[in-house]
């Protein structure tokens, strides 16, 4: 059974999607501030952080911001129509989907899913068979089954996500794929407003493996296209 907390002012809210992820066998921690969210992430064994931006005591901005000091639990931020700046900022800090209100509570359902999917196969928690324990171009080294990427010899961290990107990419190294094909590859849905998310994770996978994210040397765009990892 899986962890989930679920963190909004709105206590109607809260009790709504706790019941729908509860039918799932989730089990539901609740939180209704972020101070309290805070609290509850560094005490419990939390797998999923569900959590609203504009949150009394911390907003839901900084909370990712202090929970990526520490782990990597996916994050799926809930906003209204009007916070289009602070989605694309909670991404920059390290959330990994966003939600807009309001929603069809299987919706979200959903999109809990689909993060704890990558989560368990991707993240640290389960390891999986593969076919290829290293790949390589340059100095920069992806091992698929310690989960673990180096560059020059040194290790770089990256959350699930953005491994499992880098990840694609390399695995179809000097293969141009547009913001869509990305999406659907990792999310294993259909792509919908990517561009932006991918642009995000692109922007933090270059700032961990490049020596001047300005001048790439293995992740490259190419205008109008998409993104690739360049064999070296």
């Amino acid at each position: 059974m899986y962890n989930i907390l679920m963190c909004d002012d709105e206590k109607e809210i809260v009790e709504a999607v706790s019941i729908y992820l509860e039918a799932e066998g989730y089990r539901v921690y609740k939180a209704y501030d972020g101070a309290e969210a805070l609290e509850i992430v560094e005490k419990e064994e939390i797998n999923l952080l569900v959590i609203d931006i504009m949150m009394p005591k911390i907003d839901g901005i900084n909370v990712v911001k202090k929970i990526r000091e520490f782990s990597n639990v996916p994050v799926i931020l809930l906003s209204a129509k009007s916070e289009y700046n602070d989605k694309i900022l909670g991404l920059n800090v390290g959330a990994d989907d966003y939600i807009t209100k309001p929603f069809n509570p299987l919706e979200l359902v959903a999109r809990v899913k689909s993060q704890m999917r990558r989560y368990t196969t991707l993240g640290n928690m389960v390891s999986t068979p593969v076919d290829v324990d290293k790949l390589i171009t340059g100095g920069l080294v992806l091992d698929t089954r310690s989960r673990n990427v180096t560059v020059d010899g040194e290790d770089v961290k990256l959350t699930p996500i953005e491994f499992h990107i880098l990840r694609f990419l390399m695995e179809n190294m000097n293969t141009v794929y547009s913001t869509s094909q990305i999406y659907e590859a990792v999310w294993k849905e259909e792509a919908f407003a990517s561009e932006n998310i991918i642009a995000v994770h692109i922007r933090h996978i270059r700032e961990k493996i490049e020596l001047n994210p300005k001048e790439p040397r293995y992740l490259k765009v190419v205008w109008g296209q998409g993104y690739k990892i360049e064999k070296i």
